[in-house]
C-alpha cells in the first residue's frame, strides 16, 4: 500500500528532497540583508566619537592641498601676462597656507573660554579695518570693489573676510550668555544688538560694493537666528527687510542686473556681458569625464576672467573632469556634514551656535561660488573657501575650520577616545584590564 510524503502525495515511503538551489544562485532576501548590513555598519563607523574629528581634519586638508595644486595651474598664465614668474600666485598663497595651517593649529588648541574672549577685540578690530578700507588714499578699489587695504607691495588685506569670523564668535558668545539668563524667549533680547551689528557689518561692506560678501554674512546672520530658535514670524520680518535691500541694491546697479541676467547663458550676448559665464561653462563641458590633465586647460589662456580665484572650479573641472569636480564636492560635504554633526551634538551653547555658523558660512559660500560656475546662479564675486587663491580669504576660514576641530576634540567620548589612542595610556589600560581579572581566569 503506497505511504503518503509529508506532502501529502502517493510515493514509496521516502519524503521528497527539495530541489538544490542551482551553483551561483543567491538565496531570496540575502540582497536585502547584505545593503541592510552595509547600511547598520555604515551608521556604526558615523556614530563613532572620533568621525567629526577625522572627518574635519581629512576634508579640509585635502581641499587644501588640491586648491594648492589648482592654483598653480591655473594661475601660471595669468602670473605670465604681468611678467611675474609662474609660481609667482602659488607660491603667495603657500605661504597663506602655511600661516593659515599655524592659525588652525593655535584654534586647536584654545580653550572655548579664550575663544569667547577672543571674539570681542576680533569685532572691534574689524570694524575699524573696515572703516580704513573707505578712507581715501588707504583703502584700495579691485574690480570696483572697494574693500582692500595695502600692505605694502603685492600683499593686500580684505578686512570684510574677517567680519565673517568675527561676526560668528561675538553672535555666538552673545546668543550663548543670553540663553543661560533664559533671555531669548524674547525677541528684543535675540534681535537686539546682534541685527544691529550684523548690519552695521553689511553697511560698511555695501559701502565698498561687495555684494557677494554681503550675502555671506546675510546668511550667517540667519543661520545664528535659526540656532537660536527664532520664531517664524520673526525670521519673516528680517528676512523681508533683507530682501527688499537686496532687491534696491541690485536694482539701481546695472553690473549686478547685468550678471542676474547671465544665469543659464549659453552665449556671451551683446557686448559679452555674460563672457566669464559662458566660458565657465566651456571649460566645464570640455572637461569629460576624467580632463584634460593638470597643466592642460585652454581657458585659462585668457578666455576664462579670474580662473585661480572666482573660477578655479571650470579650471578644476577641465583638467580633472567630472571626477575631479565631484571629488571636491564630496569633500565639502563631508565638512559640511562633520560640522553640523558637532553643532547638533553639544551641550554647551557657545559650541553649537558657533560650529553652526561656521558650517553656515562654508557651506553658503561654496554653494554659492559652484552655482555661478554651473550657471544655476549670478556671478557674485565669492572665492571658493578653501580652494581659491586669496590669503585674506584663507586665513581666517583656516581659523575656522581649527575651530571646528577644537570643538570636535572637546566633546568628551572623542577626549576619551583620542586619549587611549595613546601609546602609553592604551598600555596602562590593558594593564588595569589585566590585573582585574580573576586568577583564576586566563
Amino acid at each position: 500500500m503506497p505511504v503518503k510524503d509529508r506532502g501529502g502525495r502517493g510515493g514509496t515511503g521516502t519524503a521528497r528532497r527539495p530541489a538544490a538551489a542551482p551553483r551561483g544562485s543567491v538565496p531570496r532576501g540575502a540582497g536585502t540583508g547584505q545593503l541592510r548590513r552595509s547600511y547598520e555598519q555604515a551608521r556604526s563607523a558615523l556614530d563613532r566619537p572620533l568621525t567629526a574629528y577625522y572627518l574635519l581634519v581629512g576634508s579640509a586638508l585635502l581641499i587644501t592641498v588640491l586648491g594648492l595644486v589648482m592654483v598653480y595651474s591655473a594661475s601660471m598664465i595669468k602670473a605670465l601676462e604681468i611678467s611675474e614668474p609662474g609660481s609667482f600666485f602659488f607660491r603667495k598663497q603657500l605661504f597663506a597656507a602655511v600661516l593659515g595651517g599655524g592659525l588652525a593649529f593655535i584654534a586647536t588648541r584654545m580653550p572655548v573660554k579664550l575663544h569667547r574672549a577672543f571674539a570681542y577685540p576680533l569685532l572691534a578690530g574689524t570694524v575699524f579695518l573696515m572703516v580704513l578700507v573707505q578712507v581715501p588714499g588707504i583703502g584700495r578699489s579691485v574690480n570696483g570693489n572697494q574693500n582692500w587695504i595695502s600692505l605694502g607691495g603685492p600683499f593686500m588685506l580684505q578686512p570684510s573676510e574677517f567680519g565673517k569670523l568675527a561676526l560668528i564668535l561675538w553672535g555666538a558668545d552673545l546668543l550663548a550668555r543670553k540663553q543661560e539668563k533664559k533671555l531669548l524667549t524674547q525677541w528684543k533680547h535675540m534681535l537686539v544688538p546682534l541685527v544691529p551689528v550684523a548690519f552695521m557689518l553689511l553697511g560698511l561692506i555695501m559701502l565698498g560694493g561687495d555684494m557677494g560678501t554681503a550675502i555671506i554674512l546675510t546668511a550667517i546672520l540667519f543661520g545664528l537666528l535659526w540656532l537660536a530658535g527664532a520664531p517664524t514670524r520673526m525670521f519673516a520680518m528680517v528676512l523681508g527687510i533683507a530682501a527688499f535691500m537686496t532687491f534696491l541694491l541690485i536694482k539701481t546697479s546695472p553690473n549686478r542686473m547685468g550678471r542676474l541676467a547671465c544665469i543659464g547663458a549659453t552665449d556671451p550676448g551683446p557686448k559679452d556681458q555674460c563672457w566669464q559665464a559662458v566660458h565657465g561653462i566651456y571649460a566645464l563641458a570640455s572637461g569629460g569625464w576624467f580632463g584634460s590633465g593638470l597643466g592642460a586647460s585652454v581657458e585659462k589662456w585668457g578666455q576664462l576672467p579670474e580662473p585661480h580665484t572666482d573660477f578655479i572650479f571650470a579650471v578644476t573641472g577641465e583638467e580633472l573632469g567630472l571626477a575631479g569636480t565631484l571629488s571636491v564636492l564630496g569633500l565639502f560635504a563631508a565638512l559640511g556634514y562633520a560640522g553640523i554633526r558637532v553643532a547638533g551634538r553639544t551641550e554647551d551653547p557657545f559650541v553649537r551656535y558657533a560650529a553652526g555658523g561656521v558650517t553656515t558660512w562654508i557651506t553658503v559660500q561654496s554653494v554659492i561660488n559652484i552655482g555661478a560656475v554651473l550657471g544655476l546662479l549670478p556671478i557674485a564675486g565669492v572665492p571658493l573657501p578653501l580652494f581659491s587663491y586669496g590669503g585674506s580669504a584663507l586665513l581666517p576660514t583656516m581659523f575656522a575650520v581649527g575651530l571646528l576641530i577644537a570643538f570636535a576634540r572637546s566633546d568628551p567620548a572623542a577626549r576619551t577616545a583620542l586619549a587611549l589612542r595613546r601609546p602609553g595610556v592604551r598600555w596602562k589600560s590593558m594593564r588595569r584590564r589585566v590585573k582585574k581579572r580573576p586568577s583564576g581566569e586566563r
